[in-house]
């Protein structure tokens, strides 16, 4: 299956645009960071995990057993490409959905276009609590550290290209985040 909206955000409406988008590993606190964000902005989170759920009418860890990572990939991307181009408040993103390179040019082109893409950083020593590092997570399953460090080596240079912003939230109450991108947008 094919984006079906292309591979960048060709036609996005610029005034209609996230007004953050958050990227970043699992545990970093995107979604609480995007709905506390959100709040304070006084406009809508969407996260784009949630959005794949609905569309697919089950769980993530479903999607990856049932049909597996590759289709689940699909959903994502189209997922974030759709998010971009619509949505207009603070959007977090699924840790790995910069790893398509259609979803990276789409961030790379709303940031250039005056986006705010916001990578929040993490410690394995932060993120462990957070994460629980249960099998809800479908990529960190076997030895969840050693999982976690593989997957940011691999993603940490994609988020740093893509961002315009890293906001390291280890020890930060979500609020405290949020604040901090508040002010940039400011």
């Amino acid at each position: 299956m094919s984006a079906p909206h292309g591979d960048g955000l060709e036609g996005a409406t610029p005034t209609l645009r996230p007004r953050a988008v958050l990227i970043g590993p699992p545990g970093s606190g995107k979604s609480t960071v995007a709905r506390a964000l959100a709040l304070t902005l006084g406009v809508h989170g969407r996260d784009t995990d949630n959005d794949v759920e609905q569309r697919a009418g089950k769980p993530i860890r479903e999607i990856f057993v049932d049909e597996g990572e590759p289709h689940f990939r699909e959903l994502e991307l189209d997922a974030v490409l759709t998010a971009l181009r619509e949505h207009d408040g603070v959007l977090a993103l699924g840790g790995g959905a910069v790893l398509d390179p259609r979803a990276e040019q789409g961030l790379v082109e709303y940031r250039e276009a005056g986006g705010l893409v916001v990578f929040l950083d993490v410690s394995l020593a932060h993120a462990a609590p957070r994460v629980g590092f249960n099998t809800a997570r479908p990529l960190l399953l076997g030895n969840p550290r050693a999982q976690w460090q593989a997957l940011m080596e691999a993603r940490r240079p994609i988020y740093e290209r893509v961002a315009n912003l890293r906001v390291v939230t280890d020890g930060m109450r979500p609020g405290d985040v949020a604040q901090r991108i508040r002010e940039e947008i400011a």
